[in-house]
């Protein structure tokens, strides 16, 4: 079955940098666009990156724009997001995503946490 396992989560200070990665299983992942979300306490699950198959075109907000790079790997079938100049408005769980067969998969999320 699909499976994404993310790490690399932490606490960084503000300004700091962080690298995620999202391990997936299950599925042919080079045919499929990869998203990394986040989800802050009380707050509504946000889209923060987009990867398509190829690794090109790659989407982001304006919120995280020219900060974050999200990136692939098909050959580890791994995916990563690459955080730069994280601000404490940063601090949620990240959450890899992918949708197949009109069906969305997610993983666990791992915690980021921006904070001197």
């Amino acid at each position: 079955q699909v499976q994404l396992v993310e790490s690399g989560g932490g606490l960084v200070q503000p300004g700091g940098s962080l690298t995620l990665s999202c391990a997936a299983s299950g599925f042919t992942f080079s045919w499929y666009p990869m998203r990394w979300y986040r989800q802050a306490p009380g707050k509504e699950r946000e889209l923060v990156a987009t990867i398509p198959t190829a690794g090109d075109s790659t989407i982001y907000p304006d919120s995280v724009k020219g900060r974050f790079t999200i990136s692939r790997d098909n050959a580890k079938n791994t995916a990563y997001l690459k955080m730069n100049s994280l601000k404490p408005e940063d601090t949620a769980v990240y959450i890899c995503n992918v949708r197949r067969a009109m069906s969305d998969y997610w993983g666990q999320g791992t915690q980021v946490t921006v904070s001197s």
